[in-house]
């Protein structure tokens, strides 16, 4: 009989999981992206109140970038009791502080109704906000990984990636939404407030969905053999001890991986509405429309390339993101700056669709690397660092040197070298494709690929 990992599970078992996964998790990322797209179009104006645009826009993001500070202490914490008590009861913890917290931002006074409390207020929301994605991406990519079979990893797991592009798919539909049949004033009064009210019922429909599935067996079989250790006076270290002490390189790796990825899906979709509202003054909707039809290519593209990459590995795959990305970075804005809505559209879409080949093989090329005692903790920490050196930063950064040169070159040089960094990270580290996740240690427990793949695949590094 094989192992958890490396038997296929049933067509019909596997789709719940994964619907769960993403269901869940694009709930969780329609909130946290949200927030992103309130704070370039009203935030800046309604709690952050200055008499320069960028500089409203600048605190805005301040704060958005205080979510991205709260994901490491919530992956440590999470992932701590993830690899201890399980995937499942902590996904269920994550989706009910995410979406607590939203529908209480849609319920806060602004500015003029309590001054300094309001920035406060919102800061601390965002603070949950930020600690509760940083224990769901963990939770669901594993929940996922260790259901699937070693042969489709890629594929399956992808499925909660495109929970991102969902997420900011139902985000920023909801506010083009708005914006096409309310006034500005409307909108701003009370408009903006709708989608994070609404954000209460998607969360009862995702816990519904989540509380149905079945934990992890890698992770019970895991659970099985600890207790038997510990019956035998054997005692563990915890997991986020052991993540530091054993597998400090992988975090490493996961950081580098995800570096470029993240600058560049920030600088793509947050800081586009920016760069088009603020510095090309066009309108909110052809703005929000643009990262809307963009969205919705990313979300059924990710998965495609993560089936690519359980065909050619994950490695070549990210890589065709990295540089591809790396040459895009100056042509993209060289198409915002034409302000043709189509042009505009065009350059979105196939910035993300590059960002997909990035994303899509991520789940599973994070999973892999760590062993299951571990997993939880390790894939958290590395993707939560990556997510402050990098997302909090890039709308960030990017605004700062728009208000500095007026011009998009810099940001676009920001740009190259963030995928670069990814390029050279993930040329550098192992395969992990066919890993069997039962086993501890990657060397030697990836079986060798069949002959078509080798021919197919591209040869790089070690």
């Amino acid at each position: 009989m094989g192992s958890p990992s490396s038997v296929q599970p049933p067509r019909g078992k596997i789709g719940r999981i994964v619907a769960a996964s993403l269901v869940g998790t694009t709930i969780e990322w329609y909130d946290f992206f949200l927030y992103g797209s309130a704070a370039a179009l009203v935030f800046n104006t309604l709690f952050f109140p200055s008499s320069d645009p960028l500089v409203g826009t600048l605190l805005a993001f301040l704060t958005y970038a205080v979510g991205f500070a709260a994901r490491p202490l919530g992956g440590v914490v999470f992932g701590h009791y993830g690899d201890k008590i399980g995937r499942k009861k902590l996904l269920v913890l994550s989706l009910l502080m995410m979406g607590g917290a939203t529908f209480a931002m849609g319920l806060l006074p602004t500015h003029a109704s309590i001054g300094v409390w309001a920035p406060i207020l919102l800061t601390v929301l965002r603070l949950v906000q930020g600690f509760a994605l940083g224990g769901e991406w963990g939770g669901a990519v594993l929940l996922v990984s260790e259901h699937g079979g070693d042969e489709r990893r890629g594929f399956w797991a992808s499925w909660p990636q495109s929970g991102a592009p969902g997420g900011n798919l139902l985000a920023t539909g909801v506010l083009a939404l708005l914006a096409a049949v309310q006034s500005d004033e409307a909108f701003l009064a009370w408009g903006w407030r709708i989608p994070f009210l609404l954000s209460g019922v998607l969360v009862m429909i995702g816990l519904w969905i989540r509380i149905s599935v079945e934990e992890s067996p890698v992770f019970l079989e895991a659970q099985r053999k600890s207790d038997a250790a510990a019956a035998r006076g054997v005692k563990e270290q915890a997991p986020v001890v052991q993540v530091f002490r054993r597998s400090w390189r992988e975090v490493l790796l996961a950081i580098g991986t995800r570096f470029g990825e993240n600058i560049s899906y920030y600088i793509l979709t947050a800081f586009l509405l920016v760069y088009v509202t603020v510095h090309l003054d066009m309108s909110k909707s052809d703005a929000l429309n643009a990262v809307l039809i963009g969205s919705a290519v990313h979300f059924v593209t990710i998965p495609m390339w993560g089936a690519l990459s359980d065909r050619w590995g994950r490695r070549p795959v990210t890589l065709i993101g990295a540089v591809g990305m790396a040459f895009w970075a100056f042509g993209f804005f060289a198409l915002l700056d034409t302000k043709s809505f189509p042009v505009i559209v065009s350059a979105v879409t196939l910035g993300l669709l590059l960002h997909g080949a990035m994303y899509g093989p991520q789940a599973a090329f994070i999973s892999e690397m760590f062993d299951t005692k571990v997993r939880y903790s390790g894939a958290s920490m590395g993707s939560q660092l990556a997510s402050i050196i990098g997302g909090a930063l890039a709308p960030l950064i990017a605004v700062e040197l728009l208000k500095d040169y007026e011009s998009s070159v810099p940001i676009s040089v920001y740009l190259c070298f963030a995928s670069l960094v990814t390029a050279v990270t993930v040329w550098v580290a192992k395969e992990t494709r066919g890993r069997d996740l039962t086993k501890d240690g990657l060397d030697g427990s990836v079986p060798a690929p069949p002959a078509a793949a080798v021919k197919d695949s591209v040869p790089l590094g070690h």
